[in-house]
């Protein structure tokens, strides 16, 4: 029969020291990462009531300490008719409308015309000439004519030099009839423009063909302009379009003025006018925290986004870490007071508000992480710390 195999056995008071050591040790980190968890320092972001902003004012000493605060706005079907209702009216179509009266179109420099004496083919080649000679040094003139110089003069045979710029085309006509009509016996004059280039507008942004679009004898209007830069392109949001005339900048939305029955067709563009159309991308909500999916930002949709559509393209709220109870819009746009808004979307039918709570641009929408989730993470920070105390512990007994 085999003997048993003597086994060496430490002694229980040790074995019992170290399990108590160890027990009590892994308790005490419990309550830290229990306590850290409603701390300022337990890891993640989270949103405190009341909110406060640092303003960085004051002296060296407390200017750190200098914080305002924020208010925090349920989110209900009150609070949702008060913002309706206090939207300023968008008054730029009316305003831009009144400023585009049709008008006779007046010459300037660049502007090529063509000028006619019936009967008189030595001026008709006087003309050619000078086209040929404008040519050889300006490739781009695309007909033959008198070109009226950067000073606003116009140079023809018999009639000199003639300043005509801010001239409408009959008064030139006007004006070479009677300079021919000391030389030469009832003369027929024809005067027209071959070439409009005196007058441009600029489109940029999100269009197919940026660059600048001369102004002719027809008003050109906003469609028009963007036609002619070949349309949208899939990127652009209609309702961020931007016009800047004579150093000042008007937004348009398209839909929202097509929605209240005003035709955007009526704005007639200017000489110098900038139209500027804004990407989509520029005009984002960004959604942080909790989500399944966090995105960049989600573009709007013709200048609408609502906040259960927000919630909805970053994959919705994670149902295994997310506090819904614990969700916040941050509101802060430049010049004015930051708001933070918030919902408790713990029930689904929460949903119908956030369906009807519309966002705005730059807004970040924020869930918070539950309080499980919070410890857990601390533990996560904090248990290899544990594992190599316990293992020295050990090594040293």
């Amino acid at each position: 029969m085999r003997a048993p195999t003597p086994r060496i056995k430490r002694p229980a008071t040790q074995s019992r020291r170290l399990g108590r050591g160890g027990l009590a040790a892994l308790i005490a980190i419990l309550a830290l990462a229990s306590a850290l968890t409603g701390c300022s320092t337990a890891p993640g972001m989270r949103m405190s009531q009341p909110a406060t902003l640092p303003t960085g004012e004051g002296t060296d000493a407390n200017a750190s300490q200098a914080q305002t605060e924020v208010p925090i706005t349920e989110i209900n079907l009150r609070l949702i008719q008060q913002l309706r209702a206090a939207a300023a009216p968008d008054n730029t179509w009316a305003m831009l409308e009144s400023m585009s009266q049709p008008s006779h179109y007046t010459l300037g420099p660049g502007d090529v015309l063509d000028i006619t004496v019936w009967d008189h083919p030595e001026l008709i080649a006087a003309q050619s000439g000078q086209a040929n000679s404008v040519s050889a040094q300006r490739s781009a003139d695309p007909a033959p004519g008198f070109v009226i110089d950067q000073d606003g003069y116009l140079q023809f045979p018999y009639v000199g030099r003639q300043h005509v710029a801010g001239m409408q085309i009959e008064d030139v006509q006007r004006i070479v009839h009677e300079r021919l009509s000391e030389v030469y016996n009832k003369p027929q004059v024809t005067v027209r423009i071959v070439s409009y280039r005196s007058k441009q507008i600029y489109v940029d942004g999100e269009v197919q063909s940026p660059g600048s679009l001369a102004i002719n004898d027809v008003p050109m209007t906003l469609y028009q302009a963007v036609a002619r830069s070949g349309g949208f392109t899939k990127n652009a949001d209609q309702s961020q379009m931007v016009l800047v005339r004579d150093g000042k900048s008007y937004r348009l939305d398209l839909p929202a003025m097509l929605a209240r029955n005003e035709n955007p067709a009526s704005i007639r563009l200017r000489n110098g006018d900038l139209l500027r159309v804004v990407a989509r991308e520029e005009n984002g909500v960004y959604v942080m925290g909790e989500v399944s999916k966090p995105v960049t930002a989600v573009p709007m949709r013709n200048g609408k986004l609502m906040l259960s559509d927000a919630i909805s393209q970053a994959g919705s709220v994670n149902a295994n870490t997310a506090d819904p109870q614990q969700l916040y819009v941050i509101r802060g746009a430049e010049g004015t007071q930051a708001q933070v808004y918030h919902l408790d979307a713990r029930s689904p039918v929460s949903m119908i508000l956030a369906n009807q709570f519309q966002l705005q641009s730059n807004d970040v929408v924020y869930i918070d992480s539950n309080g499980l989730v919070r410890l857990s993470r601390v533990l996560n920070l904090l248990l290899p710390a544990i594992n190599a105390g316990l293992t020295a512990a050990v090594l040293t007994k």
